[in-house]
């Protein structure tokens, strides 16, 4: 009898912790973001009354609504980019002309260089892309609850919350840019400026529309203290160049592009490549040079020689 009862306590103890496992596995990812309604919401009305207004009222409390319930009561490895549908239609505007700005390897520089939207308008200056930036999510089978304590990797799986999301969200910005495309890339990163597979690869360029874009422009920038791995016309940025051109673009790259190095500079101004050139002189301050002097003399003599002609004239 003694050996019974400790057999079923074996047995229970066992089967409790295998249903452990199950109900409670643990991913390798770090799990939803604490406060995540909150932020959200709180995202989506500060982009529509302080950001960028121009979008107009949206119901930011039904974007979230829409939000949630494109992963929560499922299994986490099952979320597909359509599921994501309702919350990006909710939260859809038009993105300028001229403004798109893509990228790989590169997030922080492209958002401030994008300055939330002043200069470009990136995806994650996008109101839908706003609101997601950053964060982390993910529900779980059979439970209106989220998990806090982790959520899966793309290594773990690829139909996850938050990288069916962001394809969603990726898809939707390149079917909605037009005019001069632009793409930055990071000359320094190891695994390639151009990643394929990457999301500008296969969500953003095969959603391109082709009859909308006037041209595509792209920077290779290296990181300060970078290596320079990759430039225009070489490696992966060549196979990018001519992925674009067979498609029928007009493309045009350029290295180190002025504008972005400048804004690398302001945590690097003592670095070699933030040392600034210029064919023209500098302009210098104290007593004029003597040559500046006599140009400005010669310049005297002919306005009265001009004066002394007029004068004649009249008289």
């Amino acid at each position: 009898m003694k050996s019974l009862f400790l057999s079923l306590v074996v047995v229970s103890v066992l089967f409790m912790n295998s249903f452990s496992e199950v109900q409670g596995k643990k991913w390798k990812g770090e799990g939803t973001t604490k406060n995540l309604e909150s932020i959200v919401i709180g995202r989506c009305y500060n982009y529509i009354r302080i950001v960028n207004p121009a979008v107009g009222e949206k119901n930011c409390s039904e974007i979230w609504e829409a939000f949630k319930n494109a992963f929560i009561n499922k299994d986490p490895c099952s979320i597909l980019p359509k599921d994501y549908e309702l919350v990006i239609n909710l939260s859809l505007h038009t993105i300028p002309p001229n403004k798109s700005l893509f990228w790989e390897n590169n997030q922080l520089l492209v958002k401030s260089f994008a300055d939330r939207g002043r200069r470009y308008m990136s995806l994650g200056d996008t109101l839908f892309g706003f609101f997601g930036d950053f964060l982390n999510w993910c529900g779980q089978a059979n439970s209106a609850g989220l998990d806090y304590e982790s959520c899966p990797t793309m290594e773990e799986c690829e139909n996850n919350a938050v990288d069916s999301f962001w394809r969603m969200a990726s898809i939707t910005y390149a079917q909605h840019s037009s005019g001069v495309i632009h793409v930055l890339l990071n000359g320094s990163a190891v695994g390639g400026a151009y990643p394929a597979p990457g999301f500008f690869a296969d969500y953003e360029i095969p959603n391109l529309q082709k009859d909308k874009i006037s041209k595509i422009v792209i920077w290779v920038v290296d990181d300060i203290e970078g290596p320079d791995i990759e430039s225009c016309g070489t490696h992966t940025v060549k196979i990018l160049e001519n992925r674009l051109k067979t498609l029928g673009y007009d493309v045009t790259c350029t290295d180190n592009y002025k504008s972005v190095m400048f804004l690398l500079c302001l945590d690097y101004p003592d670095d070699s490549k933030c040392t600034l050139s210029s064919s023209a002189p500098a302009a210098q301050r104290g007593p004029i040079s003597s040559d500046r002097g006599g140009s400005w003399n010669k310049l005297l003599f002919v306005s009265f020689l001009g004066f002394l002609f007029r004068f004649a004239l009249v008289y």
